[in-house]
């Protein structure tokens, strides 16, 4: 899997991190179970601090994506993903809710946006990059 960071983001280097290794996982291009690089060899790989990958692998494994295992190092969760919470949903929709609010603003419809999001389900699913390649 390729790492691409963006390091005149707004987002935070350990955030793009997370999510980029949570789309690998959607995508399959990580499997279950896979073993991903050590906290110093991804920070070396991707020329970023030690603590930035730590901090994205801790994330990842309060989450439920990732195990870190002493032996085994980090993999991901061979015993699948986690599964709809109510704390999720209520994180998707906050996040989500200034998005979409903007996107009224902007005078993009409902069928546009929903359109939008098809498109974006299905690049993840395939292991597009989308609108950034």
């Amino acid at each position: 899997m390729i790492i691409q960071l963006d390091m005149q983001s707004e987002l935070p280097i350990y955030s793009q991190l997370v999510y980029q290794i949570i789309e690998g996982i959607a995508s399959g291009e990580l499997q279950l179970g896979e073993a991903l690089p050590s906290v110093r060899n991804l920070a070396a790989d991707i020329g970023v601090n030690l603590h930035t990958v730590n901090k994205a692998y801790t994330l990842l494994k309060q989450d439920g994506y990732i195990l870190i295992h002493r032996q085994k190092g980090v993999v991901v969760n061979p015993d699948g993903m986690p599964g709809l919470t109510d704390d999720f949903l209520k994180k998707q929709q906050r996040e989500l809710r200034p998005i979409i609010a903007e996107a009224i603003c902007r005078g993009m419809t409902k069928e546009e946006l929903s359109a939008v999001l098809d498109q974006i389900y299905d690049d993840v699913k395939m292991g597009n990059q989308g609108i950034n390649e």
